[in-house]
């Protein structure tokens, strides 16, 4: 066994791992040893990536058809893996799929993203951290957005969820150090994944990494926490962000936002 799979082993959970980065962190993950629980709610997708993840790397899979919204989730994703060493669990559900206004949105909308970028990763990490936590080793990730550096119009919801996500793995990460859990959120800049191509956006390599890079730089990451910005370019804009006071941030972030909105209406 590698070091990695001793570390994070044996098992590694992934939430939201249907396709993109969620796909492509299950390849990877299965080809450093560790066996497999992919959670989302597309059944063929998900069966498609426990079959290469079985196929090219020999390791267990538990495929899991599950909507993160559920109220009970916490309790049908313990019930089902009952038993197994999940020593890394990589919370990747959440992407935003409207750009609108906040009144433009309906609120149970807005309220089904609060369900799956706080409620449930909250439900998996209290679970699976108290195990970690026991054993003395493992490791949470919070794959968020660089939405969350500051409120934009037409993704207000969405880059307040994100923030939560970040301080919620900051929390996490000083309270789990000492106890050997790694903990990490890695916020990340535009990707091209199956996601952004259905929303009509077309590859640009100057503005948006791929998702089997994006993967990649998590995995190499995960004790870098508590927050680790995915992509160089991404970590210096980041860098220059935070410094900026925060009305001036919201005025820039509103503005990219919009025309990103306007630009998708054309």
């Amino acid at each position: 066994m590698t070091d990695f799979a001793q570390k994070y082993g044996s098992w590694a959970l992934i939430a939201g791992a249907s396709e993109g980065i969620g796909a492509c962190l299950a390849d990877q993950l299965a080809a450093r040893g560790l066996d497999l629980v992919l959670i989302a709610r597309n059944e063929e997708l998900l069966n498609e990536v426990a079959d290469k993840a079985r196929d090219r790397h020999g390791v267990q899979t538990l495929v899991l058809v599950q909507d993160l919204t559920d109220p009970d989730v916490g309790a049908r994703v313990a019930a089902a893996t009952e038993g197994l060493d999940v020593g890394l669990m990589i919370y990747n559900a959440g992407a935003s799929d409207r750009t609108a206004t906040f009144l433009e949105n309906e609120l149970a909308y807005s309220l089904k993203q609060i369900e799956l970028d706080c409620v449930a990763p909250i439900a998996l990490a209290h679970h699976f951290g108290q195990a970690m936590k026991d054993r003395g080793r493992g490791g949470i990730v919070l794959v968020a957005s660089l939405a969350c550096v500051a409120g934009s119009a037409t993704i207000a919801v969405y880059s307040a969820v994100k923030a939560f996500q970040h301080n919620l793995a900051e929390g996490l990460w000083a309270e789990l150090r000492p106890h050997g859990v790694d903990v990490c959120c890695t916020p990340l800049g535009m990707t091209y994944t199956p996601a952004l191509a259905r929303m009509g956006i077309e590859y640009d390599p100057q503005s948006q990494m791929l998702p089997e890079n994006v993967a990649s730089e998590i995995i190499e990451n995960i004790g870098s926490g508590p927050v680790h910005v995915v992509g160089e370019g991404n970590r210096a804009v980041a860098s220059q962000v935070w410094t900026i006071d925060r009305r001036t941030l919201v005025e820039m972030m509103s503005a990219a936002t919009m025309d990103f909105a306007a630009r998708r209406q054309i």
